[in-house]
């Protein structure tokens, strides 16, 4: 069923009259001669202009990008509230295999787009767009973060995203176990890419066991050549990873999705905190998480490292800063933890609640 425009009712319908709709402003992009079909999404920009990364995948279907788009966004939202950045939400979503059509032509046409906007959006890097990526949009955008420093930018953000995923599994067992110490915990993560990589060689200096998996064997294959040391090993797939025995941590770091109504009942892990976004699949995975007994270390709380970094960026980089900033995410997840418990409510909807009243309060004072 489509509307008077074309687009898929179920998509407008989330657009406007959902619990997960609300956005300001969407914009379709299109470019014919380079390809660009694009979707910019602005949930909310009652902290400032909203702020989000460009996603760059093969979606099947135009509809499930817009969707993608405006979930994306609005977790933005409460992501950037929650890091107490001066930032809304947004984000953007480039259609198509990042390996067969980017090109030069099409991150310019982007930027071009980013840049009519006139401010309200500020892009940076997401999955399958890179530092070198944002080089290039900015040449027709300033407001463009996530620059090489060569660019006057502050360079990779999954340093930071690991960094504060860290920071929220330290919390997560503090809470739970009574001792941030991760040593001798073992931790699955699935998705060692731009984030995940950083994020087990954090674990192995600290001393936890680290089990992963991808998508990609040459991936797998890199990270256990860089820990021989036995404290990395690899499972076929993430369907056997949450069924690993003596798990303790289970983290997402890839697409979003992961805790559903088929993983939350064979999770073995007592604790989930990962780097992905949009991880609960649907509303009520929050409370299958707690009555399972699993603490959920809400995503955009503790993956908020690189968001921190590039709205830095605007201001003149200086990672010190971001890092102590990053550092943070600590005591922030431990903050939801005993609100939820206060409430008698799931870490995810204590932090909806922060946020909420966060961005709540801006609407007031303006």
């Amino acid at each position: 069923m489509t509307d008077v425009t074309g687009a898929p009712a179920d998509v407008l319908h989330t657009l406007f009259h959902s619990d997960q709709g609300g956005h300001e402003q969407v914009v379709l992009c299109q470019d014919r001669p380079s390809g660009l079909k694009a979707v910019i999404a602005i949930h909310s920009t009652a902290l400032g202009p909203a702020l989000g990364g460009t996603r760059f995948y093969p979606y099947a279907s135009e509809a499930e990008a817009v969707a993608d788009a405006l979930n994306l966004a609005r977790g933005m939202s409460y992501k950037n509230a929650m890091a107490g950045l001066d930032h809304g939400g947004g984000k953007a979503v480039i259609i198509g295999d990042p390996d067969v059509i980017k090109s030069e032509e099409l991150l310019l046409a982007y930027g071009r787009f980013v840049a009519s906007l006139g401010g309200r959006y500020v892009t940076a890097c997401d999955v399958g767009t890179y530092v070198a990526d944002m080089d290039v949009v900015a040449r027709e955008c300033r407001w463009t973060t996530g620059r090489s420093p060569e660019n006057g930018g502050a360079g990779d953000s999954s340093v930071l995203t690991a960094f504060g995923v860290y920071q929220g599994m330290r919390a997560s067992a503090q809470h739970l176990w009574g001792d941030p110490s991760l040593r001798g915990r073992r931790v699955g993560i699935a998705g060692v890419g731009k984030v995940g990589h950083h994020l087990v060689r954090h674990l192995r200096e600290e001393g936890a066991e680290v089990v992963i998996t991808d998508v990609r064997e040459d991936t797998v294959r890199r990270i256990l050549a860089i820990h021989p040391d036995g404290g990395v090993t690899a499972v076929a797939d993430t369907a056997a990873l949450i069924r690993t025995e003596g798990l303790d941590i289970y983290a997402p770091c890839a697409l979003g999705g992961a805790l559903s109504d088929e993983t939350v009942p064979v999770l073995t892990a007592k604790i989930v905190c990962g780097a992905a976004n949009n991880q609960l699949s649907h509303p009520g995975v929050e409370k299958d998480l707690a009555d399972r007994g699993i603490l959920y270390a809400p995503d955009y709380v503790v993956n908020a490292g690189g968001v921190i970094q590039v709205a830095d960026e605007l201001h003149g980089f200086d990672f010190e800063r971001c890092r102590a900033k990053a550092a943070k995410i600590f005591d922030t997840t431990l903050a939801i933890f005993a609100r939820a418990k206060a409430d008698g409510i799931p870490p995810a909807a204590a932090a909806d609640r922060i946020a909420e009243q966060r961005m709540a309060e801006a609407r007031r004072n303006r």
